[in-house]
């Protein structure tokens, strides 16, 4: 692959996706060979053909495109294989439903060249026209999870899903693309955001596709693999921020209710809730360490941006000093169910208040709980956070 791309000088190469497409794609690849021609740009178009079965390969092959076979299903696995048999420095995807204004990529182009390593399109800014977008897309979908991401990830991207947008041949090596469906347009920002590249945006139209058929997208179940992917990639707001919720409402409530029964309205909180409020700490603290562990893994395996803050906690928090910690809530714990037990002596081992032994063994209980995982868990994160030279382990 190496020396085909040395041997052409191709510059830009343009991806198109295709599963039968033969209403739309031969004027989508006459747009773009027009465009590159009428601007000088030595360019070529690829259509990544993924098993049509109405002579679109035809179509493609007589309209001068260069047809790739790409045998796995899905929106994802077509475009990496189109991407990856690309001979240009940067490459351009976009539908091939003429859809999106392939006599239109200049702007991509210049950007590219300024050294931009991901440009991408934004519709909203370019124009919707009527009929172009479905109202649950345009007004909820697209602006909710292109929100998100922007949240998430701390990018400035205004349309994370518009399908037409540009990156060079060396950002797309860099970013190791997996997915295979429709939620690959979110993992390429996701990428380009964890791996610090240059991103930028063009306005791009939008205007109704030229199919006669339904579109392949299913607006929930793809909005949904969206969302889980950011999700994925997002352990803060997966798991930490949730967490962290969910430990403080425990605690607070747990100590609201440690020294007496509550009423709140007609209800009285005693100890059932006392119980649940310990259990809502344990289970937050599990999600805040979840989220540390995979942090911490991202980071020392090149997955993602080092963490300024995790880098300064371990400067100072290291091993020792959560097995201190950890040893110290055990301690703890089992003094005060050590203090319960010697009660209980103290009345021949008789019948006991439930209300005053379990507001301590609920919290001695709780207090080992936390110590054994915070033990463990600053084992693991050891491990996790040892270097590994040359690869090897």
């Amino acid at each position: 692959m190496s020396q085909q791309r040395l041997s052409k000088p191709i510059e830009v190469s343009v991806v198109m996706p295709c599963l039968n497409e033969a209403e739309t794609l031969q004027v989508c690849i006459s747009k773009a060979l027009c465009c590159l021609k009428e601007n000088d740009v030595s360019g070529e178009v690829i259509v990544a053909d993924n098993g049509s079965k109405d002579g679109s390969l035809k179509i493609a092959e007589s309209a001068g495109a260069r047809v790739v076979l790409v045998e796995s299903k899905g929106y994802g696995n077509a475009l990496m294989e189109g991407i990856g048999a690309a001979r240009g420095r940067f490459v351009i995807m976009g539908d091939a439903d003429d859809s999106y204004d392939f006599s239109s990529l200049m702007l991509f182009i210049e950007k590219l060249r300024e050294g931009s390593d991901l440009v991408m399109g934004n519709r909203f800014r370019g124009g919707i026209a009527p009929g172009a977008m479905p109202p649950l897309h345009r007004y909820f979908g697209n602006p909710v999870l292109s929100g998100l991401g922007r949240l998430f990830f701390r990018c400035s991207v205004g349309d994370f899903h518009c399908g037409l947008r540009g990156l060079t041949y060396e950002a797309f090596q860099r970013m190791k693309l997996q997915t295979t469906g429709m939620e690959f347009a979110s993992e390429m920002v996701v990428k380009a955001v964890m791996t610090g590249m240059e991103i930028s945006e063009v306005p791009t139209t939008l205007s109704p596709d030229g199919r006669t058929r339904p579109p392949h997208l299913r607006s929930w179940r793809d909005g949904w693999r969206h969302l889980r992917f950011m999700l994925l990639f997002s352990p803060n707001w997966l798991f930490f921020y949730p967490g962290l919720l969910l430990m403080l409402i425990g605690l607070g409530v747990g100590g609201w209710l440690l020294p007496e029964a509550r009423k709140l309205g007609q209800a009285t909180l005693d100890l059932n809730t006392l119980a649940y409020s310990a259990l809502a700490v344990l289970l937050g603290f599990q999600s805040v360490l979840f989220a540390l562990f995979t942090r911490t893994f991202a980071s020392t395996q090149g997955l993602g941006r080092e963490s300024k803050l995790l880098n300064r906690l371990y400067r100072y928090v290291k091993l020792e000093t959560g097995l201190i910690f950890g040893g110290l809530l055990v301690f703890l714990g089992l003094g005060g169910s050590i203090l319960v037990t010697l009660s209980w002596s103290e009345i021949g081992y008789g019948e006991l208040n439930p209300s005053e032994v379990l507001r301590q063994v609920i919290p001695s209980i709780l207090a080992i709980a936390l110590g054994f995982q915070i033990v463990l868990g600053s084992f693991f994160l050891s491990v996790l956070g040892l270097k590994r030279k040359g690869g090897g382990g």
